[in-house]
């Protein structure tokens, strides 16, 4: 089914996405509707154009591609899925969200993967290719995030106070600069045993974005992980 978006309120739009019968979704000439695929279940949507906030809020069983850049709050407590991202995200990409994946081949704005969380196997991922803003993984709970700093080689491509309040989960950054972080979080020179570990998400990335994994990966990653005697997790969590 393909959409026209281009007279179409995100009211209208979304009414059209939710109540079509089709699996597959395009939509066209999209320019800053709100909530596209907000809480959809078992859709595979395709946009050309900018969507607004909250792209994929809630989403459960669906996938989403943006061929181009999208606004705040993408991905917003998505349950499952991949969100895929062929440019930049605005603010607070990944919000609180519970599971599934967002893959983005450019640049992230301030506090991605903030509140992001985990439950037994619910282990959302959020792999940037570019650089991030300030407050990368504030109060990160649970998760993977990985930063690869694509084009940003000479510089830390994350932004001041990464992983503020961060008590769980796990963050991985792609360079030779020491990101900024608190005395609460241990920033520790990544293994091999680590390298294994993100090996699959990093090629899952870069079969998206047309990258050479083995390159990606044969460079300096910083590993980020809450310090086991942090106060923050006294905050936050009852021992």
């Amino acid at each position: 089914m393909k959409i026209n978006a281009e007279n179409l309120s995100f009211r209208e739009l979304n009414e059209k996405i939710r109540s079509s019968k089709s699996r597959k979704i395009e939509i066209e000439n999209m320019l800053g509707q709100r909530y596209t695929g907000s809480g959809c279940v078992g859709k595979d949507i395709h946009i050309s154009g900018i969507p607004g906030n909250a792209l994929g809020a809630y989403l459960t069983e669906s996938d989403i591609t943006v061929y181009g850049n999208a606004q705040d709050a993408v991905g917003d407590a998505m349950n499952d899925g991949t969100i895929t991202i062929h440019g930049n995200v605005g603010d607070a990409a990944g919000y609180g969200m519970r599971d599934g994946k967002i893959l983005v081949k450019g640049s992230a704005g301030y506090r991605a993967g903030i509140h992001m969380k985990e439950y037994m196997e619910k282990k959302p991922l959020m792999v940037i290719g570019g650089k991030t803003g300030d407050f990368l993984a504030e109060y990160q709970a649970g998760g993977k995030i990985i930063v690869l700093g694509i084009g940003y080689e000479k510089q830390c491509p994350v932004g001041d106070f990464c992983a503020t309040g961060m008590h769980g989960g796990v963050m991985y950054i792609r360079s030779e600069h020491e990101p900024d972080h608190p005395a609460q979080v241990l920033c520790e020179d990544a293994t091999k045993d680590d390298i294994k570990a993100i090996k699959a998400d990093v090629e899952l990335f870069a079969k998206k974005f047309d990258y050479d994994a083995n390159e990606l990966l044969d460079a300096h990653f910083f590993k980020l992980t809450p310090n086991t005697n942090s106060p923050y997790r006294r905050l936050y969590v009852n021992n």
